[in-house]
């Protein structure tokens, strides 16, 4: 397994229109193994942080049916616009797809698959908050639509949001992989991007990375 600190602004891998890709790369990081490793999920574009390969067939197996059974705990960060009524709380709100002219973007649909997000406030500022959040399912842009469905969307958002001057503001901060039967899950942490420490300054949001 290995576990990359993902860039925002670049895809994962080729969609249609082709374009520049994490995958293209992955030739350089065998490490003496006959293949390219190859990814066991997924990150938007515009999604920075965590992202985990599987460096053969076995531990992708392994990893894929890890993430399916949902024993896989990710945390996300995000600057959202406003701020919840509450300090934390639970989104239990179904997605399903906008239409099928737009690809993976999703909309909140009584009728589409559960979607589940906890939350909770990590710091304020002057129009913005700095929530945690962690996905209990894994359904396309989930975060997104959540938190854009409850009034508070991510900043820079510029599907579910208001792009403005700034790039999409969410962070794959935390994931942590029971690899090992008897063993403590592998944590793996990644640091805070320097576009989204700019924002969080901006905002007066306090952090720790």
């Amino acid at each position: 397994m290995l576990v990359l600190d993902k860039p925002a602004g670049i895809a994962v891998h080729k969609g249609p229109k082709g374009g520049e890709n994490l995958e293209a790369s992955f030739h350089h990081l065998r490490f003496g193994l006959p293949r390219n490793p190859a990814l066991a999920h997924r990150l938007d574009r515009d999604t920075s942080g965590c992202l985990v390969l599987g460096r053969h067939h076995k531990a992708l197996e392994k990893l894929g049916l890890l993430f399916k059974q949902g024993k896989i705990d990710k945390t996300y960060w995000a600057i959202v616009e406003g701020r919840p009524e509450e300090d934390q709380g639970l989104i239990d709100l179904p997605l399903g797809r906008l239409d099928e002219s737009r690809g993976w973007w999703m909309k909140v649909d009584p009728k589409g698959q559960t979607a589940q997000t906890e939350w909770h406030i990590l710091s304020e500022g002057s129009g913005l908050t700095l929530l945690a959040l962690t996905p209990l399912t894994g359904r396309t842009h989930q975060l997104r639509v959540h938190c854009a469905a409850k009034g508070w969307p991510i900043l820079g958002d510029p599907i579910y949001g208001n792009r403005g001057p700034t790039q999409l503001q969410l962070h794959a901060r935390t994931i942590e992989i029971p690899l090992y039967k008897n063993k403590e899950p592998v944590r793996v942490e990644a640091r805070i991007p320097g576009h989204m420490r700019a924002a969080l300054e901006a905002g007066g949001l306090s952090f720790e990375d």
